[in-house]
Parts: structure tokens; C-alpha cells; sequence
């Protein structure tokens, strides 16, 4: 039993290399049933890599912070005590900052209304009003349809998504989140 997980153990590092110098441009390996390798030409490696990749624009961490940090401000401004959260096109958290005496629910409500406003290109508010005539939407799981997303773009298409949440109404959450995205722009 010992020599099985250790062979197992082999074949995963093995793997790990694989994915590690096809990464890397070294090349691509492929390893056989029988433990063999054999080298794929470098030139495959860049046709199938222009054929079946594309490439996406994201938020730097520093930008999402700038963002976070500048819908924070603003809703400390108006002493409102919020959570804002900043994920990136495929809805994974970057940045969540939670502001002093902000709700224990703000953290994930603002996580959720970023994903939501990231996942549909769009300001939660305005989703909220599509629920009239979609009621389903609101059981998409991760989504928050309130007041208080915005999403950010770069060449119209949806990069990131701010959310807030905290402040007594969607309208000032939602406020809070724009000048998160305002604060991008410049």
C-alpha cells in the first residue's frame, strides 16, 4: 500500500512540473500511461495557446484598495458606518473593508451586492427593479439584489464590482460604491 501512494505522490509532482514549464513557455510534456515523456514542439504550444486562450483585463490590488478605501471615505463622511467590499470579473473578493461600527451582516451583503453588480454589468438598484418582472433572480446563489453595487469597467466590458453595505438605505450604500468607481477615474 506504501508504494501505491508513493508512486500516486510521483506522478502528482510529476504533473505539477508538467503544468509548471507549459506555464512558463518552456514547453509542453505529456506523460504517458507507461510513465514515458515526450516533448511537444514549442511552436504547438503557441498555436494552441492563441487558439483556445483570450485574455482579460483585471483590477490590480492597489487599484481595488484606492476604490475601497475612497467609498469608505465617502460614506464616513456622511457618518455612515458601512462595509465595502471590491471583487474582481469572476466574483472573487479582493479588497473588503469593514468600517468602524459597521453591522456584523455588512461584510457579506456587501460582498454579495459586488458580485451581483460584477455579474450583470450593473448598478444593484437597477437589478432590483428587473426582479418585477424576473423574480427568480433573486435565487441565484452569491447575489444581493439591494441597492449599494456598482460595477466597474474598462472598454464597457466588467472588470470588478464595489458593493457597500451598512448605511441605512441602498441609495447611500450605492452612492458610497460610485465614488469607489469615481475614484478610479482619476
Amino acid at each position: 500500500m506504501k508504494h501505491v501512494k508513493k508512486a500516486h505522490r510521483t506522478r502528482l509532482m510529476t504533473g505539477g512540473a508538467i503544468v509548471a514549464l507549459g506555464l512558463a513557455g518552456v514547453g509542453a510534456y505529456s506523460a504517458s500511461a507507461g510513465g514515458e515523456d515526450t516533448a511537444a514542439a514549442p511552436a504547438a504550444v503557441t498555436e494552441a495557446k492563441n487558439r483556445n486562450t483570450t485574455a482579460t483585463t483585471h483590477l490590480t490590488i492597489a487599484a481595488a484598495t484606492k476604490a475601497a478605501k475612497a467609498a469608505l471615505d465617502a460614506a464616513e463622511a456622511e457618518n455612515q458606518r458601512v462595509t465595502v467590499a471590491v471583487v474582481d470579473r469572476n466574483g472573487n473578493t479582493l479588497v473588503t473593508l469593514r468600517g468602524d461600527g459597521a453591522g456584523p451582516q455588512s461584510y457579506a451583503s456587501a460582498e454579495r451586492k459586488a458580485y451581483t453588480a460584477v455579474s450583470w454589468n450593473a448598478p444593484t438598484s437597477e437589478l432590483a427593479k428587473r426582479l418585477a418582472q424576473a423574480p427568480n433572480l433573486k435565487d441565484i446563489p452569491g447575489t444581493l439584489f439591494l441597492g449599494g453595487g456598482a460595477p466597474v469597467t474598462a472598454k464597457g466590458t466588467p472588470v470588478a464590482g464595489i458593493g457597500v453595505a451598512g448605511a441605512p438605505s441602498g441609495d447611500l450604500d450605492e452612492k458610497f460604491a460610485r465614488a469607489g468607481v469615481a475614484a478610479l477615474a482619476r
